[in-house]
Order: C-alpha cells, then structure tokens, then sequence
C-alpha cells in the first residue's frame, strides 16, 4: 500500500505550526524532514507526521 504525503499547507493545516516555524524546527531537529517527491516538490509522509503528532510536548 502507498503511503499518503502531505504537502506544506496541509502540514500547516494538520499541525498549527507556520510554513517560518515548520522549517525553524526541522533546522534544530525538532519536527520531520520533507521527502523529495520530483526536482521541485517535497511532502511530508503521513506516518511522519502522525508520529510527531503523537509525540509532541503539550502545553
């Protein structure tokens, strides 16, 4: 089976976090990388997300 990706927006969507802050924590390790998907897009795997979804600190 394919596993769904979800572009920048949808991660947006999904997790509340800025497209400034998304890539601020994948710089100091805090949230998953993008997978390239052609020479110009990139998409987050949905188990990636789902993951840190499950793991992140709650305030």
């Amino acid at each position: 089976m394919v596993e769904k990706h979800y572009r920048r927006t949808e991660v947006e969507e999904l997790t509340g976090l800025s497209r400034s802050t998304i890539y601020a924590m994948i710089a100091d390790g805090t949230f998953p990388r993008p997978v390239r998907m052609t020479a110009k897009a990139v998409a987050w795997p949905e188990s990636s997300i789902a993951e840190w979804l499950e793991n992140r600190p709650v305030a």
